[in-house]
């Protein structure tokens, strides 16, 4: 469905859209930090007792926990996004993804409260996920809905490059804190940047509390057309975008994941590059990145949103291969030049015009639903096991060339799914 287009004299697309960029980037670098230390100290301070690769794959199991919680998240920030406005749900979600990352820095480890230490690391970790299975897709609706109709994969793509900003914020973070002494950073150093977000929270509060409310659910409510039940009438009415967009997130979501969270324990681990180096590829990438997304979201204006989703994913195939070719063979350049692969160039194919394209599927009395919904279990089923498939797989097969086949089976998911969508979409 296109978007009804409205007056909009009295609202900068702009300053939406730049205010839905420091919001999703501080919610993010939330979320993120969870899968840097999940790599990186919780095997060590929450799973001492497992072997070191056990230990590894139950950390990567508490980061995917978070998946879980994702789709509920969307479907009650959703609900009342379509009830009650997009503005009230975006700051509910910033502090209380905002509390449970600061929850997470003052938690004991498993060496002063046992098994409960792990209990409680994965019931803070769901409420994270909760909070930003409602945060995405307000975010993106406040930036497109805001936006002219031409140009609303380019608005609705600064909040996606929200995400390789939080990214960069909390690999910056733990880049930081590993310069510590081991002890220091295994004791209190690696609390620090989730201690931090309770500033950062501040500021995303700040910033979204002087945004006007979407023009779009505005026009609904003033001709009285708010859905009772807004998951009902999205699957009454849109299952089949519904499925479209789920299944066209696995070859943004799958390489991303892998890069982003698993890299930084293959490298090290396996190919002897320290994380030192890792994280500095990543966040050099993330920087390019965060410039990439809006550019390749003009592409999505002028040629189509599907069109430019459907060339990431072919993109994103051809480069599962050279990817770890490079990494693998050590040399930093070369772990530079194969983050640049998939941390910019192909996470910005697959992912800029995303907001665009799933907004546009949904009428506008239940689309916080819809691309919740869509997004969140996308997620779910993507993400969220993307890291710990790629290290059984690993394990299982002794060779990396498995997981890029694994990426490769990501993007033919895609391409597939996306053919089910017109081409002007």
């Amino acid at each position: 469905m296109v978007i009804g287009q409205q007056q909009r004299t009295q609202v900068r697309p702009a300053r939406v859209a730049f205010a839905s960029f420091i919001g999703t980037a501080i919610e993010w670098y939330d979320f993120f930090l969870f899968g840097s230390a999940a790599t990186l100290v919780f095997n060590a301070q929450f799973f001492p007792n497992l072997d070191p690769l056990t230990g590894t794959l139950a950390a990567f199991a508490t980061f995917g926990v978070a998946f879980v919680a994702r789709p509920l998240g969307g479907i009650v920030f959703g609900h009342f996004g379509d009830r009650l406005g997009r503005k009230q749900m975006l700051i509910m979600s910033l502090i209380m993804m905002g509390g449970g990352t600061v929850a997470i820095g003052l938690l004991p480890n498993y060496a002063q409260i046992g098994v409960a230490a792990p209990i409680l690391l994965v019931l803070v970790r769901l409420v994270q996920g909760f909070a930003v299975g409602g945060e995405w897709g307000g975010a993106v609706l406040m930036a497109v809905e805001h936006a002219p109709s031409r140009r609303r994969a380019f608005y609705g793509s600064w909040p996606q490059a929200g995400v390789p900003a939080g990214l960069v914020l909390s690999a910056s973070a733990f880049l930081a804190v590993q310069q510590l002494p081991s002890d220091q950073l295994l004791s209190w150093g690696w609390r620090l940047p989730f201690l931090a977000s309770a500033v950062l929270i501040l500021v995303g509060l700040y910033v979204r509390s002087r945004l006007e409310e979407s023009p779009d659910f505005q026009k609904v409510t003033t001709a009285h057309e708010v859905s009772r039940f807004p998951l009902r009438d999205t699957l009454r009415r849109s299952l089949r975008a519904v499925l479209v967009g789920l299944f066209a997130q696995a070859g943004t979501n799958i390489p991303f994941y892998i890069v982003s969270v698993f890299v930084l324990s293959y490298g090290p681990g396996e190919v002897g590059v320290s994380r030192g180096t890792i994280l500095t590829c990543l966040i050099v990438a993330s920087l390019v990145d965060i410039a990439a997304i809006p550019l390749v979201a003009v592409l999505a204006d002028r040629f189509g949103r599907r069109n430019i989703l459907m060339a990431g994913a072919l993109y994103s195939a051809a480069a599962a291969f050279p990817f770890f070719w490079l990494l693998d063979s050590g040399a930093s350049g070369a772990v530079l030049l194969a983050m640049f692969l998939f941390a910019t160039v192909g996470h910005a194919m697959t992912y800029s015009a995303m907001a665009g394209f799933l907004s546009e599927l949904f009428d506008a009395e239940y689309r916080y639903t819809g691309v919740s919904v869509a997004y969140q279990v996308g997620g779910l089923i993507t993400s969220g096991p993307a890291p710990f498939v790629a290290a059984a797989l690993f394990a299982g097969f002794g060779g990396s060339w498995v997981i890029a086949l694994y990426i490769i089976l990501a993007c033919a998911v895609t391409f597939v799914a996306l053919l089910f969508t017109p081409p002007s979409s």
